[in-house]
């Protein structure tokens, strides 16, 4: 029965998009977003729709990037920003990262509620409304999330103090006659310290999130695969994270480049724009325990920078040495502020009011 709900949900959400110009009435990934098309894009748009490949050659950690800590206040120690070369890829850029010691450092998340997902009044937040009210030094907008019938919703996993405040999304169609029933990616935080970028999805009928090693390769226009379940993809364990966080394409595992947006379902009419350059939120953790959030300007706010491609940021993740990372939101609700400052100039002229951001200090 409850799979069967969140199945009329999604078609109340899709009919109140179609019936609706507000840019907070629709999701932000699942349909398209008049304010997300990218503007002004060249006429071709590199094409990659592989699942894993080589890594291309970018600069080594760091050697490019100059730390720019200072311009934005006092930090701690623990704690440092760095902003991209002009030029990286082939590409014009605008990227800067945030880079904590997890030795030393404290990573939170803050998200509206809704883990039995019937949307709720909580209200989402711009990181600036986050920042104001906890002065974390470092935040970044996290997972992806839409209004419908004056509820708000999370589309992205969302776990705090070992407890479940969300469940990624565990349904996707594009003509709502065929439902696919994808996993999605997660970054979760053990108790022992450790991180680990897998695979999950909310099984209505058993009530568990279950983690998978990886996906189930779902593919628009194919036959939807089975709905995940305590056997189906291999490898499934029951969510057990003290802290996560939600959202995708998983762009690496162990050290390997993945960049899953085809099984993700998050190419095609109604995804994110995986393979074009946009503005684009990472979140990842280096061999050396160290946690990196990523942000890239794009949609030329600042002439000549379209943003990166989820492959495209992949490969820098790597390049500064993560072993685990994944996307989060972009468009236009790509931020980061440090000490209540903002780092790029965000696409939709103001900050977007999101439904989760990650922090630390």
């Amino acid at each position: 029965m409850k799979l069967l709900k969140l199945i009329f949900l999604s078609f109340i959400v899709a009919s109140f998009a179609i019936g609706c110009d507000g840019k907070e009435s629709v999701p932000g990934w699942e349909w398209d977003d008049p304010q997300d098309t990218p503007q002004d894009q060249p006429q071709e748009q590199p094409q990659d729709t592989t699942t894993v490949e080589e890594v291309v050659n970018v600069e080594p950690i760091l050697a490019n990037w100059t730390e720019v800590s200072s311009v934005y206040g006092t930090l701690p120690p623990h704690i440092k920003v760095y902003k991209s070369p002009a030029k990286s890829l082939d590409k014009l850029i605008i990227a800067y990262i945030a880079v904590a010691d997890l030795s030393s450092a404290t990573f939170d998340l803050w998200s509206i509620s809704d883990p039995e997902i019937d949307g709720t009044s909580e209200s989402f937040k711009t990181p600036s409304k986050v920042y104001s009210e906890s002065k974390w030094p470092i935040v970044i907008n996290g997972g992806f999330f839409y209004s419908s019938g004056g509820k708000n919703y999370t589309s992205s996993l969302a776990v705090k103090d070992s407890a479940v405040l969300a469940h990624n999304i565990n349904y996707a169609s594009e003509d709502w006659k065929k439902i696919y029933y994808p996993t999605r990616a997660a970054l979760l935080g053990y108790g022992n310290g450790t991180f680990e970028a897998v695979w999950t999805y909310y099984n209505n009928n058993d009530a568990v999130d279950y983690v998978y090693p990886q996906p189930a390769e779902n593919i628009w226009g194919s036959a939807p695969k089975a709905v995940p379940s305590s056997t189906y993809p291999e490898g499934a364990k029951k969510l057990s994270a003290a802290i996560g966080i939600g959202g995708g394409p998983l762009l690496v595992r162990g050290g390997k480049f993945v960049n899953s947006y085809e099984y993700e379902l998050f190419n095609g009419t109604s995804g994110i724009g995986p393979d074009i350059d946009a503005p684009r939120t990472a979140v990842g953790v280096t061999g050396d325990n160290k946690m990196i959030f990523f942000v890239c300007e794009g949609r030329q706010k600042t002439e000549g920078v379209y943003g990166l491609t989820t492959a495209d940021v992949a490969n820098i993740m790597i390049a500064l040495g993560c072993v685990e990372a994944i996307n989060l939101d972009g468009g236009g609700s790509s931020c980061m502020l440090v000490n209540g400052k903002e780092t790029i100039k965000v696409s939709d002229g103001s900050q977007r009011s999101v439904a989760s951001t990650l922090m630390l200090k």
